[in-house]
């Protein structure tokens, strides 16, 4: 299992698989070829299908130089190694190839090649499910955040709280936003409309409408290509944060309490990277949001002062009501139901860490068995399902409207 630092990274949304990944790549090859008069990158399965929604043809195009990279299209082209795969080719004064390299965007902007075993990972902890960690500190009468610490050095906690700024900080960009997000949809801006609702509200209700208008903020700002932290991608960025700030404010919380909470959250994330995918395109939505509900879950349930049961518990039942979660965003923008779902779900993780407090912690089904059964099902669902906006709500909106997303 990688380090926290593969896992929560800071970049421009809207998409850390469709624009991060792509954008890592595409950097790298230009390095392994410099010499490069032009450059021909073909784009697969899911990248292809909603690559114009999520912007993977601006980001390559702006690392490789627009007027000397060509743009290939090939959605109904998949690869057995992952859906989202990318072809780069250098051409040189003659046309001729000098170069190729067949890449992967694997979620939450890491890239690996189809050989890889470890999907881009390198090994950094010990143990790779909650079940070994759990009972590691149980032995060593440690929190997991002090086991987080054992693992990642002491470093660890000023690369998080450079994170949390930087949530804090899209949080605060967000509010200010107003109009409409890039995209044929127009769809507008709510954060600062909900935030200013919530100042009306008292006490349950206004946390409520914060938490919502934090969530909104950051889902906006992804979505119109701003910097947010990948927690654990760009589509799902609006929930971690949403929830810690509004748990800050709700309980006047101390920055080392929200980086110990984070790292907590990261180690949830980092679980399901490691044993099933945080990729829409992969396993749909619940790889994405489920997977951010589960880690604010069990951040919110070590605030609380919950044990590590039921820590186990809170993200067990956060991802387990998210199973079957399909991914597909109308016209390929991350925008609907992306933004909503950040919202809706921040709630959620909250409410599951809060059950779990009613009880001792005992549980039939744990962390480790539901991540097992959330790639299980990702994997059947039928590829339009898997964020290629062919099917769900994309083909109805389509429908209903008799429009296209051009």
């Amino acid at each position: 299992m990688d380090s926290l630092q593969e896992l929560y990274k800071v970049g421009n949304g809207p998409s850390s698989s469709h624009t991060m990944g792509p954008q890592k790549a595409a950097k790298q090859f230009m390095e392994r070829t410099p010499a490069a008069t032009r450059y021909r990158v073909t784009l697969l399965g899911s990248l292809a299908a909603t690559g114009k929604g999520h912007l993977t043809d601006w980001i390559i195009e702006n690392t490789l130089g627009a007027k000397r990279t060509e743009i290939i299209w090939k959605p109904n082209e998949v690869r057995p190694f992952h859906t989202n795969g990318m072809v780069f080719e250098a051409l040189n004064k003659e046309d001729n190839l000098e170069a190729s390299w067949e890449v992967y965007s694997v979620g939450g902007g890491t890239i690996a090649e189809a050989d890889s075993a470890t999907r881009g990972t390198k090994p950094f902890y010990p143990h790779t499910t909650l079940t070994a960690i759990t009972e590691y500190c149980r032995e060593e009468d440690i929190e997991l955040w002090q086991y987080v610490e054992r693992q990642e050095g002491s470093e660890i906690w000023s690369f998080l709280a450079e994170l949390w700024q930087t949530m804090k900080d899209s949080i605060e960009r967000g509010l200010k936003g107003t109009g409409v997000l890039p995209g044929t949809l127009r769809y507008p801006r709510k954060a600062s409309a909900f935030f200013k609702k919530a100042r009306t509200q008292t006490k349950r209700l206004r946390s409520t409408g914060n938490t919502f208008a934090y969530a909104l903020a950051v889902s906006e700002e992804n979505a119109s290509g701003g910097t947010v932290v990948t927690a654990p991608t760009c589509g799902s960025a609006g929930l971690v944060p949403a929830v810690l700030r509004s748990l800050q404010e709700d309980y006047n919380l101390g920055e080392q309490e929200i980086l110990h909470a984070l790292a907590v959250g990261g180690l949830i994330g980092n679980l399901v990277k490691e044993n099933a995918s945080i990729s829409g395109a992969e396993v749909g939505c619940q790889g994405e949001i489920g997977t951010a509900c589960a880690m604010a879950g069990a951040m919110t349930a070590f605030l609380f002062g919950g044990t590590l049961p039921q820590i186990d518990y809170a993200a067990e039942m956060a991802l387990e009501h998210h199973l079957g979660m399909t991914c597909d965003p109308v016209c390929g923008y991350v925008q609907v139901p992306c933004i909503e779902r950040n919202a809706v779900s921040a709630i959620r993780a909250i409410n599951a860490a809060e059950y779990t407090l009613f009880t001792n912690g005992e549980h039939h089904i744990s962390f480790d068995q539901v991540v097992q059964t959330m790639n299980e099902t990702g994997h059947d669902l039928k590829c339009g399902y898997r964020e290629t906006s062919q099917a769900g709500l994309a083909k109805h909106w389509n429908m209903k409207d008799n429009s296209s997303c051009c």
